[in-house]
């Protein structure tokens, strides 16, 4: 008896996984308030994992954001074999990675950027110079949004003009002259509270 109600309970409605089911299909046919009840039921999960698995509270912030921003695009790749929850931490993984990825192409572009120009006799102390202001530039570019660190890369690092970063990012030019102001300021406030610590 008690079986046959546990069982019950098990498949009701109103399951949590039945509940998310219906979301995600909610999500799938355009509706926003679906994806704002998923991300109340499961942001917290996300975060932990993207946490963990990138080490830093803001990029982990940076890929709930985009888990959540893409959900209504990947709900039509859900297929039902896995929970919810589940497909929600894969699509936290597969940010993580592009985030990993992209750390990696910046911290190459900036170590490439600070030996441009070396030519001649090397002069140790200017290495040393060149080696920590790549270290505090990597380390302010790592705490600021992904937005703001795409155009400051585009435009201060691979000297883009805003017009082909806007055409690169898909977003208008005003928007990239508005993000790297915005993105210089915070990258000279993070380096000056750095500097004083």
């Amino acid at each position: 008896m008690k079986l046959r109600a546990i069982t019950r309970v098990a498949v009701a409605p109103d399951t949590p996984a039945r509940s998310d089911r219906a979301l995600l299909e909610a999500v799938k046919a355009g509706s926003v308030e679906a994806v704002a009840g998923l991300y109340d039921e499961h942001h917290q999960r996300v975060r932990v994992l993207a946490r963990r698995l990138l080490g830093d509270d803001a990029a982990a912030e940076d890929v709930v954001q985009e888990v959540f921003a893409a959900l209504p695009r990947a709900a039509g790749h859900y297929r039902g074999d896995a929970d919810v929850p589940s497909f929600l931490l894969a699509i936290a993984v597969k940010r993580a990675r592009s985030h990993v990825r992209a750390a990696i192409r910046r911290r190459r572009l900036l170590e490439s950027y600070a030996r441009h120009g070396r030519s001649g006799p090397r002069n140790p102390e200017q290495d040393a110079y060149r080696e920590e202001l790549l270290r505090r530039l990597t380390w302010a570019l790592d705490r600021i949004s992904t937005a703001h660190r795409e155009v400051f890369v585009l435009c201060e690092v691979e000297g883009m003009a805003a017009a082909q970063a806007a055409a690169i990012l898909g977003v208008p030019e005003a928007t990239v002259r508005t993000r790297l102001f915005h993105g210089r300021a915070r990258l000279r406030a993070l380096l000056a509270d750095e500097g004083a610590s």
